[in-house]
């Protein structure tokens, strides 16, 4: 009975050891992983602007709104070289303030081969009330070319931005 007893024991100690070691590596892998994320989330050095880019220096509920009819677009390095981000903003007016208006955004690019511009980016959003300050904010990355922002409201007219070009 004693070999018995023992050889129970035995085992027993040898599934505790399989145990402590498993939950000693995921904890060491929890950590690990905890430690990552802590070290991805830690801010960004600050962006060195061209000439050819004007700074957002608030926030975008604190800048000045376009007036209705017009589209003003900014930029902000936002990372590598190519890398950059645009605001677009205007004013939209609502004649009938206790109803909804949709509105999308859109960006688009020239094409050169067929002398037209193509859809690249849409964002689609709303608002009650009398106006709106719209923004937008889009980034495009290493795809040289011309664009422009379009806004279109539903029941008026789409407002196109002046064109831009994009560099890298």
């Amino acid at each position: 009975m004693a070999k018995i007893g023992s050889t129970i024991l035995a085992g027993g100690s040898a599934s505790a050891a399989k145990f402590l070691v498993a939950a000693l590596t995921f904890t060491a892998a929890y950590v690990g992983l905890s430690a990552y994320g802590t070290a991805d989330s830690a801010p960004a050095p600050a962006a060195h602007l061209s000439t050819d880019e004007r700074p957002i220096v608030a926030p975008a509920a604190q800048e000045p709104a376009v007036a209705a009819g017009r589209i003003g677009i900014s930029t902000r390095a936002t990372g590598p070289s190519c890398l950059k981000t645009f605001v677009a903003r205007s004013l939209i007016v609502n004649p009938a303030p206790r109803e909804t208006v949709s509105y999308n955004w859109r960006l688009s690019r020239w094409n050169p081969g067929t002398n037209t511009w193509h859809t690249y980016l849409v964002d689609y959003s709303g608002f009650a009330g009398a106006e709106h300050s719209a923004d937008w904010a889009y980034t495009i990355s290493a795809n040289p070319g011309w664009y422009r922002v379009e806004l279109k409201a539903e029941g008026r007219k789409t407002v196109r931005s002046d064109r831009f070009q994009v560099s890298c």
